[in-house]
Protein backbone atom coordinates (compact mmCIF):
# COMPACT_ATOMS: atom_id res chain seq x y z
CA UNK A 1 0.00 0.00 0.00
CA UNK A 2 2.70 2.62 1.02
CA UNK A 3 4.57 1.61 -2.14
CA UNK A 4 1.62 2.25 -4.47
CA UNK A 5 1.22 5.40 -2.55
CA UNK A 6 5.35 6.58 -3.07
CA UNK A 7 4.93 5.69 -6.62
CA UNK A 8 1.95 8.02 -7.35
CA UNK A 9 3.60 10.51 -5.30
CA UNK A 10 6.61 10.48 -7.16
CA UNK A 11 4.89 10.64 -10.56
CA UNK A 12 2.19 13.58 -9.51
CA UNK A 13 4.38 15.75 -7.34
CA UNK A 14 6.88 16.53 -10.08
CA UNK A 15 3.95 17.72 -12.34
CA UNK A 16 3.15 20.42 -9.45
CA UNK A 17 5.99 22.22 -8.23
CA UNK A 18 4.35 24.95 -6.62
CA UNK A 19 3.49 22.02 -4.31
CA UNK A 20 6.24 21.54 -2.00
CA UNK A 21 7.25 17.95 -0.34
CA UNK A 22 6.22 19.91 3.03
CA UNK A 23 2.63 20.63 1.63
CA UNK A 24 2.76 16.89 0.50
CA UNK A 25 3.58 15.56 4.16
CA UNK A 26 0.84 17.83 5.31
CA UNK A 27 -2.09 16.55 3.16
CA UNK A 28 -1.32 12.95 4.81
CA UNK A 29 -2.03 14.86 8.45
CA UNK A 30 -4.85 16.04 6.68
CA UNK A 31 -3.43 19.83 5.91
CA UNK A 32 -5.39 20.18 2.91
CA UNK A 33 -4.76 23.66 1.53
CA UNK A 34 -7.19 25.36 -0.82
CA UNK A 35 -5.02 26.40 -3.70
CA UNK A 36 -5.37 25.24 -7.07
CA UNK A 37 -1.96 23.65 -7.14
CA UNK A 38 -2.89 21.58 -4.29
CA UNK A 39 -6.13 20.17 -5.69
CA UNK A 40 -4.53 19.48 -8.93
CA UNK A 41 -2.02 17.43 -7.33
CA UNK A 42 -4.85 15.46 -5.39
CA UNK A 43 -6.36 15.07 -8.70
CA UNK A 44 -3.32 13.43 -10.06
CA UNK A 45 -3.46 11.24 -7.22
CA UNK A 46 -6.62 10.16 -7.55
CA UNK A 47 -6.72 9.81 -11.43
CA UNK A 48 -3.26 7.19 -10.58
CA UNK A 49 -5.58 5.43 -7.76
CA UNK A 50 -8.43 4.78 -9.75
CA UNK A 51 -10.51 6.77 -7.79
CA UNK A 52 -11.25 9.63 -9.98
CA UNK A 53 -11.51 9.90 -13.99
CA UNK A 54 -11.87 13.17 -15.45
CA UNK A 55 -13.67 14.62 -12.13
CA UNK A 56 -15.94 12.09 -11.59
CA UNK A 57 -15.90 9.93 -8.47
CA UNK A 58 -14.98 6.10 -9.58
CA UNK A 59 -16.49 4.48 -6.77
CA UNK A 60 -16.60 0.52 -7.72
CA UNK A 61 -13.18 1.08 -8.71
CA UNK A 62 -12.29 2.70 -5.58
CA UNK A 63 -13.91 0.06 -3.31
CA UNK A 64 -11.64 -2.77 -5.80
CA UNK A 65 -8.61 -0.38 -4.99
CA UNK A 66 -9.43 -1.11 -1.02
CA UNK A 67 -9.52 -4.65 -1.47
CA UNK A 68 -6.52 -5.10 -2.98
CA UNK A 69 -4.39 -2.46 -1.30
CA UNK A 70 -5.69 -1.72 2.11
CA UNK A 71 -4.88 -3.79 5.57
CA UNK A 72 -7.61 -5.55 6.52
CA UNK A 73 -8.36 -3.33 9.40
CA UNK A 74 -8.62 -0.49 7.26
CA UNK A 75 -10.89 -1.85 4.93
CA UNK A 76 -14.28 -1.31 6.82
CA UNK A 77 -13.78 2.46 7.64
CA UNK A 78 -12.83 3.46 4.21
CA UNK A 79 -15.90 1.43 2.52
CA UNK A 80 -18.03 3.39 4.96
CA UNK A 81 -16.28 6.26 3.85
CA UNK A 82 -16.51 5.93 0.29
CA UNK A 83 -20.31 5.32 0.47
CA UNK A 84 -20.99 8.62 2.24
CA UNK A 85 -18.87 10.68 0.14
CA UNK A 86 -20.04 9.02 -2.67
CA UNK A 87 -22.16 12.04 -3.87
CA UNK A 88 -19.41 15.30 -2.38
CA UNK A 89 -18.26 15.34 -6.33
CA UNK A 90 -21.63 15.96 -7.87
CA UNK A 91 -22.18 19.55 -9.62
CA UNK A 92 -18.79 20.40 -9.64
CA UNK A 93 -17.42 21.08 -13.28
CA UNK A 94 -13.74 21.60 -12.46
CA UNK A 95 -12.07 18.12 -12.25
CA UNK A 96 -9.39 19.37 -9.74
CA UNK A 97 -12.15 21.11 -7.26
CA UNK A 98 -13.82 18.22 -7.72
CA UNK A 99 -11.07 15.68 -6.32
CA UNK A 100 -10.31 18.53 -3.61
CA UNK A 101 -14.29 17.94 -2.47
CA UNK A 102 -14.26 14.13 -2.47
CA UNK A 103 -10.46 14.37 -0.42
CA UNK A 104 -12.05 16.96 2.14
CA UNK A 105 -15.24 14.56 2.74
CA UNK A 106 -12.81 11.46 2.97
CA UNK A 107 -11.02 13.29 5.18
CA UNK A 108 -13.92 13.73 7.34
CA UNK A 109 -15.25 10.27 7.34
CA UNK A 110 -12.30 8.35 7.71
CA UNK A 111 -10.51 7.40 11.22
CA UNK A 112 -6.88 6.49 9.51
CA UNK A 113 -7.01 8.84 7.01
CA UNK A 114 -3.68 7.75 4.50
CA UNK A 115 -2.73 9.87 1.38
CA UNK A 116 0.81 9.82 -0.45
Amino acid sequence: MFAAGKLMRDVCLPKFPKVSTEVADGIKLGNIPDTKDVKCYINCVLEMMQTMKKGKFLLESSLKQIDLLMPDDYKDDYRAGLQTCKDAVNGIKNNCDAAYALLICIRGEIKRFIFP
